[in-house]
């Protein structure tokens, strides 16, 4: 690494340095190859020494890869040849690199270190689950299918025991979540930042907005969806013939049950790859190729890391996969999502390594739209159900918008004041999801009352920030939805075409390529929600 940077500057040729720059991309894709794998097979047995400790090795050593990095970056940036680099690369590659450079300096790197095994220790902590329940012991993915019966008292006790998991080990998860914001806070003052908030945007390469274009955008959710949620719930009640509807009642909507994919994971699997041949020869060709080279991890099993993601294995050129089926609709709704940010990476494998992937907030449009351009084929998954899955889908997705940027604004204030309490936090959620959420009543769920949700939630501890994405990706996906819902042909060219930008632009700057409307402009939002509400109020929910 060192040895190409010597290529770059003091009066090497534009060709030299291209040439380099190239080099440098190649190693760095044999050391994330080496990174992901471990990840992978730490991620699908926690309690695997050898990747345990494998995985320590990366935690503890990733930050020094990156000050080489770092270092490589400052040649590039200040090349004399840098319009020719721009012409080569393009601009984006620069802006981005600024930015990398901002979050980054030597002195941060054992509380890099330090950040890493937060990390890890919560996805362990979270993955040693063992509930016990009607005489069975699960993790945290198989208790979903308790939690949707259509039994009250049995989703009244599911809760209560997912719950007194998170009780019993509050206080390790109320220590990791301290020791990571303060140590966010110690790297945000060593490299000059005001606080964590502005460096935890920079870390995810935001270059055309802000955190005042967000609170704007938070605005527009309160305003326009959260009356619409709300009106979901009354619904929903009504429905299910509950009075006062508790949190255990909310992931449940018929008292028919909620709709289930009728067949198990390589019945699924099989329906699949059907959709994926008959959606376009794109879509067939990158799903065999899944297939044929076993990159799908789908079962939940004993000591499994929690939760669902898409990676990609660079000198393999692969995507891969990771999921926990649990008989819900969850199972089919992972095939359309995690293999949209898979299809898009498999489109884009040939652009340059910084160009593979979008910003976050981009890549989830790939995989919220996915969900979305399945629906043609959903029958095939649910069956006599369809009807309902549409239904559950859609106001599914438009009921979590709320949730995501109670979850965004949480941390803006977490971090803003990182010198507050476990309890102080806990009030502070507890407030924000009255804010956003005000028909959630947690009954005699102490612990909950009292704003311990988001223990739960991975991205809060391992991506802050990271979050708000996914209500931006969903603005954007419902818009694809609408086209599709008019012009199916023209909506899947549009997909195409986005996907095989990759990162090359902004999100901004893809939005635009795709003809899609910004987020964050004051009107979006209501002009979206209109045609979904007029969708669902159409839809006789009670005979569902």
């Amino acid at each position: 690494m060192l040895f190409r940077s010597a290529l770059i500057g003091s009066g090497k040729d534009l060709k030299t340095e291209i040439k380099a720059i190239y080099k440098v991309f190649e190693i760095n894709d044999k050391n994330d190859t080496s990174a992901t794998l471990v990840s992978v097979r730490n991620s699908l047995n926690t309690n695997d020494e050898f990747y345990e400790k494998e995985q320590a090795f990366f935690d503890e050593n990733g930050p020094n890869l990156q000050q080489y990095n770092h270092q490589f970056l400052e040649k590039v940036l200040s090349s004399e040849h840098r319009k020719g680099l721009e012409k080569e690369f393009g601009a984006l590659m620069f802006l981005r690199g600024e930015l990398a450079q901002k979050t980054f300096k030597p002195e941060i790197i054992s509380d890099m270190q330090k950040e890493n095994k937060l990390s890890t220790e919560y996805g362990k902590l979270i993955a040693s689950a063992k509930i016990e329940f009607q005489g069975g012991t699960y993790n945290l993915s198989q208790m979903s299918p308790f939690l949707q019966d259509k039994n009250r008292e049995t989703r009244h006790q599911a809760q209560l025991a997912v719950s007194k998991f998170f009780e019993t080990n509050e206080a390790e998860f109320d220590r990791i979540y301290d020791e990571m914001v303060k140590v966010r806070a110690l790297i945000a003052n060593k490299l000059g930042y005001k606080n964590f908030v502005q460096l935890g945007y920079d870390r995810f390469g935001r270059t055309d907005y802000t955190a005042v274009d967000v609170k704007a955008y938070r605005d527009q959710i309160f305003e326009d969806i959260v009356p619409l949620v709300s009106s979901l719930i009354d619904r929903k009640a009504k429905r299910l013939g509950i009075e006062n509807p508790k949190s255990y009642d909310l992931a449940l909507s018929f008292l028919s049950g909620n709709p289930t994919p009728k067949g198990d994971r390589s019945w699924q699997v099989e329906r699949a790859k059907k959709m994926y041949d008959e959606m376009s020869p794109e879509t067939s060709e990158f799903f065999n190729f899944m297939l044929d080279h076993e990159l799908l991890e789908l079962d939940s099993k004993p000591g499994k890391q929690g939760g669902g993601y898409c990676t990609y294995i660079p000198e393999y050129r692969s995507p891969f996969i990771f999921a926990n089926f649990n008989g819900t609709s969850h199972d089919v709704d992972v095939l359309t999502h995690e293999a949209g940010h898979a299809f898009q990476v498999y489109q884009s494998r040939d652009l340059v390594a910084e160009y593979r992937w979008p910003t976050m907030e981009a890549a989830e449009i790939h995989s919220m739209s996915m969900e979305f351009l399945a629906w043609p084929w959903i029958d095939q998954f649910f069956l006599e159900d369809t009807e309902k899955y549409k239904f559950n889908h859609l106001a599914g997705s438009v009921s979590f918008l709320p949730y995501g940027v109670l979850v965004d604004e949480f941390q803006h204030h977490i971090y803003e004041k990182p010198e507050l309490t476990p309890n102080e936090r806990k009030a502070l959620w507890r407030t924000l999801e009255k804010k956003y959420m005000p028909f959630k009543d947690y009954g005699d769920d102490a612990f909950l009352e009292k704003g311990a949700f988001w223990f739960r939630q991975g991205h809060i501890f391992e991506a802050p920030f990271y979050y708000i994405d996914y209500t931006l990706a969903q603005v954007c996906a419902f818009q694809y939805w609408i086209k599709h819902q008019g012009n199916r042909k023209e909506a899947l060219e549009s997909y195409l075409a986005l996907c095989r930008l990759g990162g090359s632009k902004s999100f901004l700057g893809l939005l635009e390529s795709a003809h899609l409307e910004n987020p964050f402009k004051k009107g979006t939002v209501s002009k979206i929600v209109k045609p979904i509400k007029a969708y669902l109020d159409q839809v006789d929910d009670m005979k569902l």
